[in-house]
């Protein structure tokens, strides 16, 4: 089984990549299309240079290793998606080959993390639209949408991952809950910049889900992307 988990910056995706890690039957792939994605913006990211000198970033070749068969003979390939990092002219008709899922999380929290770590210009460089499209796409194609609220999963882990294997219909794993801090192999070499928080944990933390402020030049892309998370929101499992 393939799934792809499509998120926005700083939305708790890489503790979850760690949770599916934890699984013995489960290979992960980090941001697949952070290459491509730098190179067709050029928007200035921390490493850029680095991370374009060191993965794929042709869109076509990208896809071609994603639709590949899973590496060191796994039973599932757990792909941690960032939806921004697809393009608007992009074809995205290759996603209809995996179990797509969406983490979403609300737009305060994720400016208000998002600006410590780099600067943010468009609502489009935080996933929110470019999860709304896909969502569209795949219930064209009447293709299943598992949407996760990284509030609740960091409220109740235990609760929300058995309920999402069950609608992939795999067996939960205890072993999902907890995990070894540091730097993995499977990390790309941006997480020296972005994974901090995570690098320091072995397990969900809730308290990284409180309140917190947005500074008044955001507004407007917070307003922007209320409307997409709340479209979602409606969607995520109970």
């Amino acid at each position: 089984m393939k799934i792809a988990c499509w998120s926005g910056p700083r939305n708790i995706s890489t503790a979850l990549m760690r949770s599916w890690s934890s699984r013995s039957d489960t290979e992960v792939f980090d941001e697949p299309f952070y290459s491509y994605y730098l190179k067709k913006t050029k928007l200035n990211h921390p490493q850029s240079n680095e991370i374009i000198k060191k993965y794929p970033h042709s869109y076509n070749k990208i896809v071609e290793k994603l639709l590949s068969n899973i590496p060191n003979n796994k039973a599932i390939w757990y792909q941690k998606q960032m939806a921004h990092h697809l393009l608007e002219d992009d074809d995205i008709l290759f996603i209809k080959n995996f179990q797509n899922c969406f983490l979403i999380r609300h737009p305060k929290k994720v400016i208000s993390s998002y600006t410590k770590k780099n600067t943010l210009r468009h609502s489009r460089e935080l996933g929110y639209i470019q999860q709304c499209r896909i969502i569209s796409f795949l219930k064209k194609i009447n293709k299943k949408i598992i949407v996760i609220d990284s509030q609740d999963l960091l409220e109740n882990p235990e609760k929300i991952l058995k309920k999402w294997c069950l609608e992939l219909n795999i067996r939960f794993s205890n072993k999902m809950l907890s995990w070894n801090k540091g730097i993995y192999k499977s990390d790309g070499i941006w997480a020296k910049h972005w994974y901090n928080s995570v690098i320091s944990t072995n397990t969900f933390d809730k308290r990284i889900s409180r309140d917190l402020s947005i500074e008044k030049k955001y507004l407007k892309i917070f307003d922007e992307n209320m409307v997409y998370y709340e479209k979602m929101k409606k969607m995520a499992i109970k």
